[in-house]
Order: structure tokens, then C-alpha cells, then sequence
């Protein structure tokens, strides 16, 4: 099965909560990134161990099993990204294409074990990236691709709408699962 590409831009998460999920990045203060970061990675060796980690509940969306991999993945990245803000003026960001990724790196047949143990690693390093933020490092600036311009803080939140948002996607999938 074949997932259709989220070609969407996330970025309105900076200005508004989520209807899907619920999550209104806007609602803390900046120093609590880290700690957020922690929660959100919190569920994944539950949902990692799930009998139905590998299975798809629709032909439109992604297992656990492969939602889990692209959360260690934007975890990775997000740090590779952060790091380079903190020492790097207005760096720019190559285009991620997490479906590309998805496809080359095999979510579907990598080991839940395995992922579950390196999401919690990438978390811990990108959460503790954030815990040593200075006052004065968190307006520090990078560019997205397509010319979409992040601070350490704007990107920290917007971050944080991913890992979370696909907990919501997770719970969903496997509520769907149990229900047949």
C-alpha cells in the first residue's frame, strides 16, 4: 500500500491550536520545550510493543511501527537542525521528504524494539538540546527550504506538534485495528 505524500505546510500551528489534534503550541512558556519533548515520547515503546505495531489500519495511513520510525527520525533532525541554528548564522535547511524517507529507510521492516529504544535516545538528546538553551540563544534564526524562517523557539514549538500529533494518529489506528 501506497500513503499519499503530506504536501501540507505545518507552519499555521505557530498561529493557531490544531482542530485534529488538539494541541495549542502557543500555551507555554518556551523553557518547557524540553520537558514537552520527554512527554511526547513517552508513549512510544507501548505503542512500539502493540501486537499490531506493523499493521496499516487504512490504506491511507501509516503503522505505528512506521509512525514510530519518522518520530525518531524528526527527533534526529530536529536536533541536527537546532544545533545548527545555536552555531550558525541564519542557516538553510535542505527539504526533508519524510515520505522519500519512509520508502528508503524501510519503516515497515524495521524492528519495534529496536526503534522504540532509538526514538527515546534521539528524544532524550533533542530535549536535553533544549534544556541548555540560553536567554539570549532562543531568537537565534534558521530558514526552512522554502524560504520559511524558524527562531530556536518558533521551531521548538512547532516541533513539538509532530511527535504529538501522531500519538492522536496512533491511538486512532489502533482503535480502528481493535475494532475489526
Amino acid at each position: 500500500m501506497t500513503i499519499e505524500p503530506d504536501v501540507k505546510n505545518w507552519t499555521w500551528v505557530l498561529e493557531r491550536d490544531c482542530e485534529d489534534c488538539g494541541f495549542d503550541i502557543r500555551s507555554f512558556p518556551p523553557t518547557e520545550i524540553g520537558r514537552l519533548i520527554r512527554e511526547a515520547a513517552e508513549p512510544w515503546p507501548q505503542f512500539l510493543a502493540h501486537p499490531l505495531v506493523r499493521v496499516r489500519p487504512d490504506e491511507a495511513t501509516w503503522s505505528a511501527l512506521e509512525y514510530g520510525c519518522h518520530v525518531r527520525d524528526v527527533y534526529r533532525l530536529g536536533t541536527y537542525r537546532v544545533n545548527r541554528m545555536l552555531s550558525e548564522d541564519d542557516p538553510r535547511f535542505d527539504n526533508w521528504d519524510q515520505d522519500e524517507t519512509a520508502i528508503n529507510e524501510r519503516y515497515d521492516l524495521q524492528e519495534p524494539i529496536v526503534v522504540a529504544d532509538e526514538l527515546a535516545e534521539a528524544a532524550a538528546v533533542f530535549a536535553d538540546l533544549y534544556d541548555h538553551v540560553g536567554a539570549q540563544q532562543w531568537s537565534r534564526s534558521g530558514l526552512r527550504s522554502d524560504g520559511f524562517s524558524f527562531t530556536v523557539e518558533s521551531f521548538g514549538r512547532y516541533f513539538l506538534h509532530d511527535p504529538g500529533h501522531h500519538i492522536v494518529d496512533v491511538r486512532r489506528g489502533f482503535e480502528i485495528l481493535e475494532a475489526r
